[in-house]
C-alpha cells in the first residue's frame, strides 16, 4: 500500500485538499495584516470575482439560503451527530475520518471568509480612498454636518408621503429600490474603482419580526454571497440597510466604511425617496454624538428639522419601543463586537464612527470663521 493510500485510508482527499486551502488561507490572512496595499489588490480583485460568483450562483433562489441553513441548523447538526457516532463507532478508522470531516467544515467556511470577505478588514479605509481627512470632530463640526443634512432633509419634505403611525412610506417594492440602488452604485463605481459590480437581489428574511429583537436589520453572508434584509423595521431604514448590505457585498467590509459608502450611494441617487432615508439615517448617527458634545448646540439643530422628519422618529422610537431591551439583543451585540474585533475594528461603536467620515466628507462646506 503506498503512502497516499494509507493517508487516504484515514483523511479523505476532499478533506486533504480543504486542509491545504486552510493552510493558504491562513498565509493570506496573515498577508492582508502585513500589507494594505496586498489586501486591497486581493479584496478588489480575487476576492470581488468570489463574491460576485457566489452570488450570481445564488441569485436565482427566491429565499435567502443562508437564512434557510441557520434555521435548518439544528436539524442539520442532529443529524451530523447521530451520523457520526455511528459512524465513529464501525472502527477507529472511521473514527478519525468523522473527525478529519467535521474540522474540514469548518476549516470551509474559513476557507471561504478568508477568500470572500476578509482582505476588506484589513486594506486601506475608504477616508484614504477617497481622499477624505477623518480625524476626531469637535462640537461645532458635528453641528455644521447636522445642518447640512436637515437642510437637505427639510427640502426633500414636500416629496415623501407619511402615513400615521408609520411614518415615511416608500412609494415603490423593496425590488425596485433595489433596482434603484444598482443604479446608483454602479454611478458610484465609475468615481470610484475599489467599489466592485455585482449584479445580485437582496433577499428578504422570513423571521424579519423575530430577528427584530437582535437589533439586526441586515446582514451580509459571505458564504453564501447574500445581502440579507429584516423587512420589519420602518421604510428608510429599510432602504439605508439594503445599500449597507450592498456595500458589504462589494468588499466593503468595515461597518462604519459600508455605512458611509450606503449613505453616498443614497443621497446621490436619482430617486427623492432614497435621498431622504440616506439623510434621515445619517441625521441618526449624528444626533447621539452632537447631543454629547453640546446639548445647546443638538437643541438648535433640532428645532430647525422639518416636521415630516420628526414625525419619522417619533414613530421609528415607537415601533422600537416593543424591541429596545432584551437578552438577544445583549447576546447579538455581545456576538458581534467579538467578531468584529477579531477582524481588527473597534468593534460594535464602528457603526457610529461613520461621522467622522460624514464630518470630513462635508468640511469644506462649514462656514469660516
Amino acid at each position: 500500500m503506498t503512502l497516499l493510500k494509507k493517508i487516504t485510508k484515514y483523511i479523505p482527499v476532499v478533506s486533504m485538499v480543504i486542509i491545504v486551502l486552510a493552510i493558504i488561507a491562513a498565509g493570506l490572512n496573515v498577508a492582508f495584516i502585513a500589507s494594505p496595499a496586498f489586501a486591497d489588490w486581493f479584496n478588489e480583485g480575487i476576492s470581488n470575482f468570489f463574491r460576485g460568483f457566489l452570488a450570481m450562483l445564488t441569485a436565482w433562489i427566491p429565499f435567502s439560503l443562508a437564512e434557510f441553513i441557520i434555521l435548518g441548523s439544528p436539524f442539520i447538526i442532529l443529524w451530523v451527530i447521530v451520523g457520526a457516532i455511528k459512524s465513529a463507532s464501525r472502527s477507529d478508522r472511521h473514527f478519525v475520518r468523522v473527525i478529519v470531516g467535521i474540522l474540514s467544515a469548518a476549516l470551509a467556511i474559513y476557507v471561504i471568509f478568508v477568500f470572500n470577505f476578509a482582505a476588506g478588514y484589513r486594506g486601506s479605509t475608504v477616508d484614504e480612498k477617497l481622499g477624505l481627512e477623518a480625524a476626531p470632530v469637535s462640537a461645532e463640526e458635528l453641528h455644521h454636518t447636522m445642518n447640512i443634512v436637515v437642510e437637505k432633509l427639510n427640502e426633500l419634505e414636500s416629496q415623501i408621503t407619511y402615513a400615521d403611525e408609520i411614518g415615511s412610506v416608500r412609494p415603490y417594492s423593496h425590488r425596485e429600490t433595489v433596482k434603484k440602488l444598482h443604479e446608483s452604485y454602479a454611478l458610484l463605481s465609475l468615481e470610484h474603482d475599489f467599489i466592485g459590480i455585482v449584479k445580485a437581489p437582496v433577499k428578504q428574511i422570513v423571521i424579519s419580526e423575530i430577528m427584530t429583537y437582535t437589533h439586526i436589520s441586515g446582514v451580509y453572508s459571505f458564504f453564501t454571497g447574500e445581502a440579507n434584509l429584516n423587512t420589519n423595521y420602518p421604510y428608510y431604514v429599510n432602504v439605508f440597510t439594503t445599500a449597507h448590505e450592498m456595500a458589504h457585498q462589494r468588499g466593503i467590509a468595515r461597518e462604519n466604511e459600508a455605512n458611509f459608502i450606503a449613505y453616498l450611494v443614497c443621497i446621490n441617487s436619482s430617486d427623492p425617496y432614497i435621498q431622504y432615508a440616506g439623510y434621515l439615517s445619517m441625521y441618526d448617527y449624528l444626533a447621539m454624538p452632537l447631543y454629547k458634545a453640546s446639548p445647546a448646540l443638538y437643541s438648535k439643530s433640532v428645532r430647525n428639522l422639518c416636521d415630516g422628519a420628526k414625525y419619522d422618529e417619533k414613530c421609528y422610537s415607537e415601533f422600537f419601543d416593543k424591541y429596545r431591551d432584551n437578552v438577544a439583543a445583549e447576546v447579538s451585540d455581545t456576538v458581534n463586537d467579538t467578531y468584529l474585533k477579531v477582524q481588527g475594528t473597534e468593534g460594535s461603536v464602528s457603526y457610529g464612527m461613520v461621522v467622522d467620515l460624514a464630518v470630513a466628507y462635508y468640511k469644506d462646506q462649514f462656514p469660516t470663521e
